[in-house]
């Protein structure tokens, strides 16, 4: 979800939109013209490997880890959204 937000974002700025599932070179994009973002940076290195790394066996995240991805993620979606203009 967070990669798709900051994609968004991107696009909206009429940037190109990386082949990356890496957040935080999204974030670099993006940080130029969205310096608040910064304040985000830890939660993306957090979220980084749950956008590949969780689809394949081997990767294991303890209930806490997967907490607090939840409520990274949800703080870039409202990040993005207010940025985005999304009311909803």
């Amino acid at each position: 979800m967070a990669e798709k937000y900051l994609k968004a974002l991107l696009q909206e700025l009429g940037l190109p939109i990386q082949r990356t599932h890496d957040l935080l070179e999204l974030l670099f994009n993006l940080t130029p013209h969205y310096p608040d973002l910064r304040r985000l940076k830890r939660g993306l290195e957090l979220l980084t490997p749950f956008a590949v790394d969780a689809r394949y066996p081997g990767f294991h995240a303890r209930k806490r880890q997967a907490a607090a991805a939840l409520r990274w993620a949800e703080r870039v979606r409202t990040e993005c959204r207010k940025l985005l203009e999304i009311k909803r």
